[in-house]
């Protein structure tokens, strides 16, 4: 079975509010927010959230090389064989975070690691999609989170298996 860990904000988190932006670095050992809806597609893929990663937008903005470092060993750690960044959907804030972060953890680790967003963030994806994969998502309380939650599913079972992505990330990553 895959071990998975998310890494989340404090809104996915359910730490907190978009107002509450400096939660610090935390972890919970069980899925929650998105990892929950997203367990018929883990099922597919067989695997599991093993722990869901989580920091305050503000908290990192003010402490991205501490926070960005943390996580990493936290990972490193852990051991999960993927780790998904999202969905962040269209918060500028953490999907500049979970970009960052998936980075790191690919250029520091043996260990895949995915962001998820929509297309709001247009800067940030731009940087990074050929980087990391990034899965297109709905902006918040946008139709196809499903689909784009599936999608997180295939593309991180793809990587941690080392198969050849290129469809897959034309069909469902930003390119």
């Amino acid at each position: 079975m895959l071990k998975v860990i998310m890494i989340y904000d404090q809104i996915q988190s359910g730490e907190g509010t978009k107002d509450d932006k400096m939660v610090p670095l935390g972890a919970k050992k069980e899925p929650v927010g998105p990892a929950i809806m997203m367990g018929q597609f883990l099922k597919k893929i067989d695997a599991k959230v093993v722990a869901c990663l989580y920091c305050g937008n503000g908290y990192y903005n003010e402490n991205k090389e501490e926070v960005i470092r943390k996580l990493t060993a936290m990972i490193q750690k852990l051991k999960p064989d993927v780790v998904m960044c999202g969905p962040c959907f269209n918060y500028a804030d953490y999907a500049n975070m979970a970009a960052h972060v998936a980075y790191n953890i690919h250029e520091k680790t043996s260990i895949p690691a995915l962001a998820a967003m929509s297309k709001e963030n247009e800067e940030v994806i731009g940087q990074f999609k050929d980087k990391i994969c990034i899965v297109k998502t709905p902006k918040k309380g946008g139709t196809g989170l499903n689909e784009a939650l599936n999608n997180m599913c295939k593309v991180a079972k793809a990587l941690v298996e080392k198969k050849d992505t290129s469809k897959l990330k034309e069909e469902v990553c930003f390119h």
